[in-house]
């Protein structure tokens, strides 16, 4: 425990990956057979999006930066990662959604994910030394959550646009909360974390019924990245529970 990334282990990981959700569309639209082909590339957009994270992630701990990354980012100020991170992810989000330009859609994924990236090292940096297995075996439950949660939503075609406002809200109550445990020092238990999971699975509910019923086609970029940002919510505070049990 005398190791400066061990003693910032917990407090680091309380701040999560939240994002802002800058497209909201009005009425539904028909499930369609020609919708089919808008699903389909959104999903692969996600794919894409989780093996491009998968990659740069490989890339910086192989190349060995991850660890001066981690040392970096955890002897600043979280507020600063966390507030660099919200700004970026907005911006991405607003650009995905609203740009007419394709190549500017993409580019806001790719920036995003990169971000995301970015932001994990840390958590996974400190996984990979402390706790050997946590990051396969929370992917894995990732994976087995995500993949439940999207069965739920297309298999009732439930409209869950209901959830957006209780996410929103639920959303900054979390934020407060974590930037209150880093001005005042107190540590957000394994709970919050159980918390944060339900939340990430309501944001997955929430992605894909917009993603049945809500999304233009013409927006499959948007939509795997909102999709992308849940799952990887979702991924980092199953990883927190994973670490907290190993400490």
């Amino acid at each position: 425990m005398s190791d400066p990334l061990r003693r910032n282990e917990y407090r680091m990981t309380e701040t999560s990956a939240f994002d802002a959700r800058a497209g909201e569309y009005g009425a539904p639209v028909a499930v369609a057979v020609d919708r089919g082909a808008f699903v389909v590339k959104t999903y692969m957009h996600l794919l894409g999006a989780i093996l491009l994270f998968v990659g740069i992630e490989a890339a910086l701990f192989q190349a060995g930066l991850a660890e001066r990354i981690a040392s970096a980012m955890l002897g600043t100020s979280w507020l600063v990662v966390l507030g660099g991170f919200v700004l970026v992810s907005w911006l991405a989000s607003r650009v995905a959604h609203m740009s007419a330009s394709l190549p500017a859609q993409y580019l806001a994924l790719t920036g995003f994910v990169a971000a995301q990236a970015l932001i994990f090292v840390p958590l996974l940096y400190v996984a990979e030394r402390y706790a050997p297995g946590a990051i396969q075996s929370a992917a894995l439950c990732t994976v087995i959550g995500f993949l439940g949660l999207t069965f739920v939503a297309w298999g009732t075609r439930k409209d869950f646009s209901f959830l957006r406002g209780i996410l929103m809200w639920a959303g900054i109550c979390a934020l407060v909360a974590i930037v209150a445990s880093v001005l005042f020092g107190f540590t957000l238990g394994t709970l919050f974390s159980v918390v944060m999971v339900v939340f990430a699975g309501a944001a997955i509910l929430y992605d894909t019924s917009k993603v049945i019923h809500h999304y233009p086609e013409d927006r499959y970029v948007g939509a795997a990245l909102e999709l992308f940002a849940s799952v990887a919510l979702m991924f980092w505070y199953v990883l927190r529970i994973f670490l907290a049990a190993r400490r």
